[in-house]
């Protein structure tokens, strides 16, 4: 940028006037100011002067409306040089640095250890090394890992080298701008109340960042890099997880331009799986991944298959899977009768992957009354049910994300857990982690695979069997994109006008009831009278139910903690008068109509004038 002659007393005043005039909101220019005034923001400040001088507030309210905070997946958005709600070299650093302080904080100064990996995106690396300076100089051991590695081992090697800490670089299944930084607890698992308002706090109150040189600290042993010992004890504790030894499935396998390739697909070739196709197009690690379409490398969508169905055709492959770029989602398509491949919901994987676990458990003695089935509010009634018949314990009252189900775990005990679940693709067996991992899904999915393939039988058969036995049930998702300030206000407004006015029906079906996890309230409709108390956890999430005659319905709205969304769910439960062609038939109309109903009724909110 060419020199401003702007200095920062002349700058206040155009902020200034610019919130008047709306053109910037006020919390952009309260971050804007601190940039502006303190010390550690001063190599910044030529560039912020500039922006103010040509008046391209846009640009500086993307870039500032807000500090960027920690979610469901710890603090991950969209990458840039600079600003407060924007990840960047200095927001990694902020985040490295509080992280370390609270560390300290809580465990002391002395003989803390941490392990950083990262995924393939772009400025990883970068990130990643700048972490390790930034812990180094705070006087951790850290250990490197030496390459782009799983979210999963991450998890793994925090338990494995016993370290107080871990940080994945990674933002998970987003576009190729965003990046992430994922801050895991001594356990394993993502942090938790009341360490994430803790770190926040230090991260808030952090100003000079110490780093020492990458090189000079691995020299004197501050930074140990570590790789191909951790691989394979991970990779052999995931394999040795196998409950059978039917093998026979062709497969083909996508890491999507990610770290799978180090992660689920070596641990299927360590199975013993010899037909494993690699689907080449999507094997180089690129942070652009520029051969899915749209460059979206999150296998919920069912466009990220469209490249690889050719080549499973040519090679009648049985099943096709597919590891989001940090490896800890597992998407799954099967082949149909006719030869072609139908994507499966992480709700159908995981009714299929916990049927599978029961039915091998307890041919070998396994399971008792004390183990337990472990997801998430908004993953499908199914799992539970199928877990209940089989005299399982069922712990499903969780918010949406995976470390809760990490906690639960470490509260109930590792030895009694069967499995864990949530609906946007994430698996876990075994104690070896206490995160999502794609690779056990994989190894699960391909051995009943492979089993039913030995039967005459496939996934779509043994999942429809699974429906006559348990029900049918259907659960689909939308979502509502609203980026920056003034999609924040969108979601808030969304929520709010959802709580206090709910619509008196969808899709032609009355509402009758909403559970509010935020009011910790059940209130009856169409009075939105609240009934009872819910004694739940606290969090911004609400469920309307409505009853037909063909069974239950449901939708959950809750704004995403990983993206700039809100999200809908969409449940149902037929009712087991109906023929299964009926129930799938009825569910997916009624559905269909809810959510239908539920875009009029959002679009007529954000469009009416505020309440």
């Amino acid at each position: 940028m060419s020199p401003v002659a702007l200095t920062v007393a002349e700058a206040l005043p155009l902020i200034a006037s610019a919130v008047e005039s709306g053109r910037l909101t006020a919390p952009a220019a309260e971050n804007l100011r601190i940039w502006l005034a303190e010390p550690q923001y001063g190599q910044y400040q030529p560039q912020l002067l500039q922006l103010v001088a040509a008046a391209d507030f846009t640009q500086l309210d993307s870039l500032f409306w807000e500090r960027i905070p920690f979610g469901t997946g710890g603090r991950r958005g969209g990458m840039s040089e600079f600003g407060s709600a924007t990840i960047n070299a200095r927001t990694i650093g902020e985040s490295a640095n509080g992280l370390a302080a609270y560390v300290q904080q809580v465990c002391g100064a002395d003989d803390r250890k941490a392990v950083i990996a990262h995924d393939t995106r772009h400025r990883s690396p970068e990130f990643a090394r700048l972490t390790a300076e930034v812990l180094a100089a705070h006087g951790f051991q850290v250990f490197f890992f030496d390459g782009a590695r799983a979210t999963p081992e991450l998890s793994f090697a925090v338990r494995k080298l016993q370290c107080d800490c871990g940080l994945m670089i990674s933002a998970s299944h987003n576009p190729p701008s965003d990046n992430g930084f994922k801050a895991y607890w001594s356990n394993g698992g993502q942090v938790l109340a009341p360490h994430d308002k803790g770190i926040i706090e230090c991260v808030n109150a952090t100003r000079e960042i110490p780093r020492v040189p990458f090189e000079e600290a691995v020299r004197d042993g501050r930074i140990v890099v570590v790789g191909a010992a951790l691989d394979e004890d991970y990779l052999q504790t995931v394999a040795a997880l196998s409950l059978t030894t039917e093998r026979d499935v062709t497969i083909v396998f996508s890491p999507l331009h990610g770290v799978g390739s180090t992660s689920a697909y070596p641990v299927l070739v360590r199975a013993g799986f010899p037909q494993v196709l690699q689907f080449e197009p999507h094997w180089a690690q690129d942070g652009g991944f520029p051969n899915v379409p749209k460059h979206l490398p999150n296998p919920e969508l069912t466009s990220v298959f469209e490249p690889i169905l050719p080549f499973a055709r040519e090679n009648a492959a049985d099943v096709i899977l597919a590891t989001d770029p940090d490896a800890d989602r597992l998407g799954v398509a099967a082949r149909t009768p006719t030869g072609e491949y139908l994507p499966l919901t992480g709700n159908q994987v995981g009714a299929l992957i916990i049927d599978y676990l029961c039915r091998k458990r307890a041919a070998q003695g396994t399971l008792t009354p004390s183990h337990y089935v472990v997801e998430t509010l908004v993953t499908s009634g199914l799992i539970a049910r199928i877990a209940d018949s089989r005299g399982l314990r069922v712990i499903r009252d969780l918010l949406v994300g995976f470390k809760y189900i990490g906690e639960t775990i470490d509260r109930e005990g590792a030895a009694d857990f069967v499995f864990g679940a949530e609906e946007s693709l994430g698996y876990l067996a075994g104690d070896y982690a206490r995160d999502k991992d794609a690779s056990i899904a994989a190894l699960y999915v391909a051995e009943l695979a492979a089993e039913l393939k030995a039967e005459g039988r496939s996934l779509l058969d043994q999942l429809d069997a699974i429906y006559i036995r348990y029900g049918y049930f259907l659960e689909t998702q939308r979502s509502k994109t609203c980026v920056g300030s003034q999609g924040n206000e969108q979601i808030r407004r969304i929520m709010q006008e959802f709580r206090i006015r709910p619509p008196a029906a969808l899709g032609g079906l009355t509402l009758s009831g909403v559970l509010d996890y935020k009011q910790h309230e059940i209130r009856s409709l169409p009075a939105n009278v609240k009934t009872q108390e819910l004694p739940a956890p606290s969090g911004d999430l609400l469920f309307v139910e409505a009853t037909s005659p063909d069974g239950t319905l449901r939708v959950a709205l809750r704004p995403s903690g990983t993206e700039p969304k809100i999200k809908f769910y969409f449940f149902a439960e037929m009712s087991p008068s109906l023929t299964l062609d009926a129930a799938k038939s009825r569910a997916r109309e009624q559905l269909a109509g809810m959510a239908d109903g539920l875009e009029t009724w959002m679009t007529a909110v954000l469009q009416s004038p505020s309440h």
